[in-house]
């Protein structure tokens, strides 16, 4: 890696912990409002989706070497992105017994 490409990697850093700030901040400022946040996860989600199949897919190693160096990466910086979904029972922990059970009933 050179200095040119070295300053755009902590260029690329500072620019992406900024944005992580900002959307932890409007998380925060939505603290306890539900949707808002649910709306907030779809759209990470939803932006996730779109670079991966779009922009990521299309930029793929086309040879051996640059395949090498992506698992490489990969490996030793954290494994592969991945957008977990909440599963329903984990969503129903903080519903109280009564509930539950009216939901259950036919």
């Amino acid at each position: 890696m050179n200095f040119s490409d070295e300053l755009d990697a902590q260029d690329l850093q500072v620019k992406l912990q900024a944005l992580r700030t900002e959307i932890w901040a409007l998380a925060d400022k939505h603290k306890g409002d539900t949707l808002t946040l649910l709306a907030l996860l779809r759209t990470l989600e939803e932006a996730h989706r779109e670079i991966r199949d779009g922009l990521f897919q299309d930029s793929l190693p086309d040879n051996r070497q640059t395949l090498y160096a992506l698992l490489k990466d990969i490996e030793e910086l954290g494994g592969w992105p991945y957008v977990a979904r909440m599963k329903l029972r984990s969503l129903l922990t903080n519903f109280p017994e009564a509930a539950i059970s009216e939901i259950q009933q036919p």
